[in-house]
């Protein structure tokens, strides 16, 4: 499975602070908000990826992020020009998918919670059809809201933005698809906004009977970092969260030493890059803590 993180848009709810550069670049707490989503991808097993952006930001993305090799992993880069829908990633990644299933996470998008990997991992192994992660929210009209049937538990229906919402449960930036999704993209009209919506797509597997939610109950958190508040409001999480644990939120160099796509030497060089902040001090720390485990 490959995957594509879609890191473009104008970030308007986000100006001033995004007239100038990406939403996905700004920091959540101690590390550039396209970390999370990245180490997403990673823990599901995830090695090639493709990072969807505006062409004005591309060369900033392609700075931070290199080729992946730092990481074990293969970054490509494409452009989406204007903020089409989500479901343009299908079409502006088609040669890039290939034969292969996809993965699509939006780079806004932060989760957090024990099991994220065995989830994420079951449904890149599903054989068929098209897997969703759905949140309760107090405000599911802002969402893609998908309703479930009471006795079977299975999903009924996926609307967008309702404005008599069915269920409080949304759905997620984070998608896993069979390779059929290429050719379900291609085939949708935009909606009424003139956008491609990722929700007539998932509408298609669960008119197929194909369509799976998993739903994140207690213990899982989904951030949405689209406006100042809940830009706030997730760097708090992960502040909190890393100074009661010790560890970091979606660290994606430690996540690669853990699955073994690094060796400690090269998280070490990686280090003595970024100097003797914070973060370097952490990587040299949590390298000989993982080291003598």
């Amino acid at each position: 499975m490959k995957g594509i993180i879609l890191a473009g848009g104008k970030g308007t709810r986000l100006y001033p602070v995004t007239i100038s550069v990406s939403k996905q670049l700004l920091p959540v707490h101690d590390k550039p908000m396209i970390y999370y989503p990245l180490g997403t991808l990673m823990l599901a097993g995830i090695r090639e990826i493709l990072v969807i952006t505006m062409p004005r930001d591309r060369p900033l993305f392609e700075e931070l992020l290199g080729d992946g090799s730092e990481l074990g992993l293969a970054i490509s880069y494409a452009e989406q020009a204007e903020p089409n829908g989500l479901a343009e990633a299908f079409i502006i990644g088609r040669n890039f998918i290939g034969d292969s299933n996809v993965a699509l996470i939006l780079g806004d998008n932060i989760f957090y919670g024990a099991g994220l990997p065995e989830l994420c991992r079951e449904a890149s192994a599903r054989e068929s059809g098209a897997t969703i992660f759905a949140h309760q929210v107090d405000d599911p009209q802002r969402y893609g809201v998908v309703s479930f049937n009471s006795r079977t538990g299975q999903a009924e229906t996926i609307e967008e933005k309702p404005e008599r919402p069915r269920s409080s449960w949304a759905v997620t930036g984070l998608y896993f698809y069979k390779n059929d999704v290429l050719d379900i993209a291609a085939s949708i009209k935009p909606s009424a906004r003139g956008e491609l919506e990722i929700t007539d797509v998932n509408r298609a597997y669960l008119e197929h009977g194909d369509l799976h939610v998993c739903r994140l109950g207690r213990g899982f958190a989904w951030l949405d970092t689209g406006t100042h508040d809940s830009l706030h409001d997730a760097a708090s999480f992960v502040r909190t969260i890393e100074h009661r644990q010790g560890v970091k939120v979606m660290c994606p160099e430690e996540i690669a030493f853990e699955l073994g796509y690094v060796s400690a030497d090269q998280v070490l060089a990686r280090a003595a890059l970024l100097g003797k902040n914070e973060y370097a001090v952490y990587l040299r720390r949590r390298i000989r803590e993982l080291a003598d485990a």
